[in-house]
């Protein structure tokens, strides 16, 4: 027994946000008991699409892909800053046109391997911190960016003009903020060790290509889908969303998207009420925050600490403030518009 208690211990250590999601989710069932419902809560669409970038993502690591490609940038940036600046706006663009969740899959294991190969991995915590911000900054340009934006875009036919030029303060301001952090980067230079002829293993590669694959992200997502469902369920809380809303949209936006992140917020809030220009704007700022407000961040900090676990609770800290600091700048942009 005391051998399965430390067993379980150490699992709810290494996996402590799909740990603590799970137990949120059982107790949430008590409230709402479990129906065939709960199928419908579970967005499948996000999940499978998740899955299937993972997978190619671990196809490409598997062929070397990502090894050649870091090889080629670290041969065109000579300091640390500039490597920095190109993973984090490499991270912004992108998640412009494929989401910022893809984005992250994809540039997140990209990044940490690019880090490792010039010995800066130092500066893991702190790229991967801005490359998140930048993701969740770079979703806001189109509709198209994020999923809440899109359940957004959808419900509310605002033109892709109006979208941008709504967000676009928001935009604004988030960018100058990740230029001033990317000061504090210090301009070392970096120097490419010599490199080991990259070969192709092709021994058990779907093995190893599947058992790359985070899984445990993957039920992190479901049991929120379904504490999430259960929330929106509850009468109390019906009852309390019903009363306050209205006329409150920014605010409940940010603070909701804390609490529930900000896509099951968008499909709540825009439950309602139809102000949508204020939910619009108050769940971008609400992706900001807490380590929940966007699913994107949990994808960042699964990566980080699935390859460094010793850096758990430096991300969390780094991450959190820096978030904090941002979503205050952006509701005082909001409170001068």
């Amino acid at each position: 027994m005391p051998n399965l208690v430390d067993k379980s211990f150490d699992f709810f250590k290494k996996e402590i946000i799909f740990s603590i999601s799970l137990i949120l989710a059982i107790v949430s069932c008590f409230f709402v008991h479990p129906s065939f419902n709960y199928v419908y809560y579970i967005n499948w669409e996000t999940v499978i699409l998740l899955f299937v970038i993972m997978v190619i993502v671990e196809v490409l690591k598997n062929l070397s892909l990502f090894e050649i490609l870091v090889r080629k940038l670290l041969r065109k940036i000579g300091n640390a800053r500039g490597l920095v600046l190109v993973l984090v706006f490499t991270c912004f663009i992108s998640s412009i046109f494929i989401t910022n969740d893809v984005s992250l899959i994809i540039f997140v294991p990209f990044s940490i391997l690019a880090l490792r190969r010039v010995n800066r991995v130092d500066l893991a915590v702190f790229t991967v911190s801005l490359q998140t911000i930048a993701a969740n900054v770079g979703c806001m340009v189109l509709p198209i960016g994020a999923p809440h934006n899109i359940v957004m875009y959808t419900v509310s036919n605002i033109s892709f003009e109006s979208f941008f030029l709504l967000l676009l303060p928001y935009i604004i301001a988030s960018v100058i903020f990740l230029f001033v952090l990317l000061l504090f980067v210090p301009r070392d230079d970096i120097e490419l060790p010599e490199m080991k002829k990259i070969r192709f293993n092709r021994k058990n590669f779907f093995k190893r290509v599947f058992l790359g694959v985070d899984y445990y992200l993957l039920l992190t997502f479901i049991a929120l889908f379904i504490l999430f469902g259960n929330l929106e369920n509850i009468p109390f809380f019906s009852s309390l969303f019903t009363k306050s809303i209205v006329g409150n949209e920014v605010l409940w936006g940010v603070v909701a998207s804390q609490v529930i992140s900000n896509v099951p917020a968008a499909i709540l809030l825009s439950g309602f009420s139809t102000n949508y220009e204020a939910i619009i704007v108050g769940i971008n700022i609400g992706g900001f925050g807490t380590l929940v407000a966007s699913m994107a961040n949990l994808i960042s900090y699964k990566i980080i600490v699935r390859e460094y676990d010793e850096f758990k609770i430096r991300y969390l800290a780094v991450f959190t403030v820096l978030n904090i600091i941002l979503l205050a700048i952006l509701w005082g942009v909001y409170i001068f518009i």
